[in-house]
């Protein structure tokens, strides 16, 4: 199978509903700070081969030269071929593309990095909805069982990133205040001691009252 290992090993490979995908997805987008959105997508793989066998020209007219290549060297072509179309709908829906903004099924393309993991290539409407709502990552995960082909997707923007440096300078800077504060405790309780143990010396060694 080859295609995002770690993720059919995971609890995505399990998945078998849209509902269990989108969960997962949303408990992974809710600590990410400024996401333009999500996007979940899943494709039937006998669907995917029924139109593939009755429609030969869907494959040259939906998915790039380079996708097709990869596709139909699959031993199960129609999986890959799924897995990447419920891919360009997930990252369509994580940036709020909807069918009248123009966007084609070819502006989202699917490729692989030299470790065998999925990444987006946009162009188009697809990459000009990207650049207006500052998106600079979009993590794709694709996973798939024996009848479906899921893929999840997030647009991840420069917000979020500064947010999440905010986060750490934030830390930072509590642990300093804290550190500091400590310090403080510290210096004003060994003070107070030192006064405390300064006046029992002194009263220890003052001269006792004459008798008589």
């Amino acid at each position: 199978m080859g295609e995002n290992d770690n993720a059919r090993k995971g609890g995505m490979a399990r998945a078998t509903s849209k509902e269990k995908a989108e969960a997962l997805l949303a408990s992974v987008s809710a600590g990410v700070d400024g996401t333009v959105g999500s996007g979940v997508s899943i494709v039937k793989v006998a669907r995917m081969k029924a139109v593939l066998s009755r429609t030969p020209s869907f494959a040259r007219k939906v998915f790039s030269a380079e996708e097709r290549a990869f596709c139909e060297r699959h031993a199960l072509p129609e999986v890959p071929f799924a897995l990447r179309f419920a891919a360009k709908s997930a990252v369509a829906r994580a940036l709020g593309i909807e069918r009248e903004d123009g966007m084609g099924v070819r502006d989202v393309e699917v490729r692989l990095s030299s470790k065998g993991r999925p990444f987006v290539v946009l162009s188009g409407a697809a990459r000009r909805f990207a650049q207006e709502q500052g998106v600079v990552d979009l993590p794709l995960s694709l996973s798939f069982t024996h009848t479906d082909a899921v893929a999840c997707a997030l647009a991840i923007t420069r917000d979020s990133q500064r947010a999440a440096a905010e986060r750490i300078d934030q830390k930072q800077e509590l642990a300093r205040q804290f550190k500091e504060a400590r310090a403080l405790l510290d210096e004003m309780g060994g003070s107070a001691e030192q006064k405390e143990e300064d006046a029992v010396r002194a009263q220890s060694e003052a001269p006792g009252e004459n008798e008589g």
